[in-house]
Order: C-alpha cells, then sequence, then structure tokens
C-alpha cells in the first residue's frame, strides 16, 4: 500500500496558503512592530561592522532571510527603501499604482482598488492596520520620499542602518537636518 503524501495539494496551493499566513499576521500590527523593533536593535549593534568596505559581502546573509520573510508575510518587492514602519505594517508597493502616500482617490466603496477589483486596497488596509499600531497609525502621515529605483533589490535593512536610504534624492529636501524654513535657529 502505497503511503499518502504528506500535502497532496498542487504546488501553486503552497504559495496561497503561505500568502494566507502572512496576510493573518499582518492584521496582527503590534506583533510586527515589536519583532520590527527587536530585529532593529540587533542590527543595529552590527551596522558599524555593515559601513566597512567589503559591507557587501555583509549584506548577502541579511538579505536572504530578509527578503523570504517579507516576500511571505508583506508581499514585499524589494525596493530597497521599506516604510512598514510608516504604513501599518502594510507594504505600499502592493498597490498596482506603487504608491508611498496614500491611496489614489480610485478605491471603491467596498475598500477594494480601482486598477485590480476585488483586491483590497493597500491602502485602505494600511489605514486599518495602522489604527492598531502603539503610535495609532500617526506614521501614515509622514510624508514619504520618492522611490529611488537605484536601491532595487538591496537590503532595505543594510540600507536603513548605514544611512544610503535616508540619503535624500535629487530636488528632496534632506531628511536628516531639521526643517529652518520658519527661520528658527538662523
Amino acid at each position: 500500500m502505497a503511503r499518502p503524501a504528506a500535502d497532496s495539494r498542487p504546488p501553486e496551493a503552497h504559495g496561497a496558503v503561505a500568502r494566507g499566513a502572512g496576510r493573518r499576521l499582518q492584521d496582527h500590527p503590534r506583533w510586527l512592530e515589536r519583532a520590527y523593533r527587536i530585529a532593529h536593535a540587533a542590527l543595529a549593534r552590527i551596522a558599524p561592522r555593515l559601513s566597512r568596505p567589503g559591507a557587501l559581502r555583509a549584506s548577502r546573509w541579511i538579505l536572504g532571510p530578509e527578503d523570504h520573510l517579507k516576500r511571505w508575510i508583506f508581499d514585499c518587492r524589494g525596493c530597497g527603501q521599506c516604510v512598514l514602519h510608516s504604513t501599518g505594517m502594510t507594504c505600499p508597493m502592493t498597490c498596482p499604482k506603487e504608491l508611498r502616500n496614500g491611496p489614489c482617490g480610485g478605491v471603491r466603496a467596498d475598500g477594494s482598488c480601482e486598477v485590480a477589483p476585488g483586491v483590497p486596497c493597500a491602502w485602505t488596509q494600511a489605514i486599518r492596520r495602522g489604527r492598531a499600531m502603539s503610535d495609532g497609525g500617526a506614521e501614515l502621515a509622514r510624508l514619504q520620499p520618492p522611490l529611488d529605483r537605484r536601491l532595487q533589490g538591496r537590503s532595505a535593512w543594510q540600507d536603513l542602518l548605514t544611512g544610503v536610504e535616508r540619503a535624500p534624492g535629487r530636488g528632496w529636501p534632506d531628511a536628516r537636518r531639521p526643517d529652518r524654513s520658519d527661520g528658527a535657529g538662523t
């Protein structure tokens, strides 16, 4: 008698199950927020080593687990400039228009996407999940700079810790310096 396979579902169903588990995890953003803080603190300890020459070799062991986990949980697109902590632990790059600063205005009455009907709008999910985070979604109001496509495929954690991610693009105000447009400090 033949032994039954451990999992008789077709191979394409395995991805759907993993995405479903990731979505359920996303619906508990406080857990993800805690995990993010723990990972950030752990990686911050090794940040000085990441900025040394040869840091690209170090990115190999960071990028692998980062890419795998973020794809599974967040359907990450590997933009290299992760803003999950500012978007209710919802990847804004899952929006078909790749909008990083809120919904487009074409959200349907049922909360689905205008481009992909039947698919929940990434931003309605981000707002709902952001409200469940410890800051109540205050980070959602923060304006995100345009995506720097040169960072695509790189480790967002390494770029965050070494400051690459925070370097402003051309014509974008430097987020690392306080805004002095009000005349204070002059």
